[in-house]
């Protein structure tokens, strides 16, 4: 079947700019960060990964306004284990840029959508409900495979595995999915926010971005908590930096993506020391790293599935610290800790790691929470259990309401 893109400015058809949360509502898509991103509705077509380049060679464009993006997008997903993924593409989108007005495309046969996507949307309002929160992984599980990975590291095996483990929360009442969405931009505006496909997170990791021949990256790993007191958060922050452990961690990243992404870069360049990346409830060690594609310039899926998962997911070296995770962790990932994004008929796009995030099950009923931390040498299983909780509850204040 063939497609036809059109794309027109927004005040075509609206007066007020809509909030992508809206936009998206409760069964929409949405990749958002600080205001910048997309929001779609309906699907036309759900096709694997791997065919996105062939579904949009296969359409034709009506573009009006010529910004990132414009001439259609699929919202995706890219699994931890490699294998597989899948593509959504909207019958209706809003796009949003810093730099230009938004915009609206809708693919031909669904005008009557438009309207309905556009509409303006009452505060979004849930029944009160009431919620169990119950472990996936057994603690003591957990705290097993966090001593049996450190030992491998201790033992020269690997230079650093991570290991997660998931918590279930059941509600009462279906999980309203707008007013979450609000929610976590209230407290996480400045990460990656995205509901597709039942998968609904606040990851603050660049996995990988693509716009024309400039590619970036952005990983995070070493973590420290906040306390919401600027004073003790700082010191947090100053002993993050001085952490040999969480330097030893974050270097691993850096190193990686770098030599993942240099084969296909005329240059490269990252920043010479971390920064503290704070979010509402964690900070992290954070490295910038952007560069310049050659030609041929690859598609940003092709720069995804080689750079997932990166060690901030994974470890190092990638097949033997993969092999002791499915040995010791006790779990299946699915999506969790692979990546999330959108690309576009000419190969940009941005993906974030798909982490602070829950699964929502079909009835809506029931949400799977995942948190992991990288572990090294020096890692304490104990230490190890209070980190992931201090990053569940990116979700579980989002999720659990009075």
């Amino acid at each position: 079947m063939m497609y036809r893109f059109t794309t027109r400015p927004l005040s075509d058809f609206v007066d007020e700019v809509p909030d992508l949360n809206d936009v998206a509502g409760d069964d929409g898509m949405l990749f958002v960060r600080d205001g910048t991103g997309f929001a779609g509705v309906a699907s036309v077509a759900q096709v694997p990964l791997s065919e996105c380049a062939d579904f949009f060679a296969q359409s034709t464009v009506d573009d009006r306004v010529d910004a990132p993006g414009s001439r259609g997008i699929a919202f995706g997903w890219y699994p931890f284990a490699g294998i597989g993924g899948a593509a959504i593409i909207p019958a209706v989108c809003v796009g949003k840029h810093s730099s230009m007005p938004p915009w609206v495309t809708y693919v031909e046969g669904n005008e009557s959508q438009v309207a309905a996507a556009l509409a303006p949307r009452h505060a979004p309002t849930t029944e009160a409900a009431s919620f169990a929160i119950r472990p996936g992984v057994d603690v003591a599980q957990y705290l097993a495979a966090v001593a049996a990975v450190r030992d491998a590291v201790r033992n020269g095996e690997i230079t650093k595995a991570v290991i997660a483990r998931d918590i279930l929360v059941e509600s009462s009442q279906p999980i309203a999915v707008n007013a979450l969405l609000h929610r976590l931009k209230a407290s996480f505006g400045s990460s990656y926010r995205y509901s597709i496909d039942g998968l609904i997170g606040a990851s603050p990791e660049l996995l990988v971005a693509r716009q024309g021949d400039v590619v970036t990256s952005h990983p995070l790993a070493g973590t420290a908590p906040r306390t919401g007191n600027p004073t003790t958060d700082d010191q947090l922050a100053q002993q993050l930096r001085a952490s040999a452990k969480n330097q030893i961690e974050h270097r691993v990243v850096i190193d990686m993506v770098h030599d993942t992404l240099l084969p296909w870069c005329s240059y490269l360049d990252w920043q010479p020391e971390p920064d503290v990346i704070a979010v509402a409830n964690v900070q992290h060690l954070g490295t910038l790293i952007e560069g310049r594609l050659s030609q041929p310039i690859p598609h940003v899926l092709q720069l995804v599935e080689a750079l997932s998962p990166t060690p901030a997911l994974g470890g190092f070296p990638r097949d033997a610290a993969l092999r002791l995770i499915a040995q010791h962790e006790g779990m299946q990932r699915g999506r969790y800790g692979g990546a999330v994004g959108w690309c576009d008929r000419d190969g940009n796009g941005t993906w974030a790691v798909a982490i602070r995030c829950a699964e929502l099950s079909s009835d809506r009923r029931t949400a799977r929470l995942f948190a992991g931390g990288g572990i090294v040498a020096d890692s304490e299983p104990l230490a190890e259990l209070a980190e992931t909780q201090a990053k569940f509850q990116a979700m579980l204040s989002a999720l659990v309401r009075p």
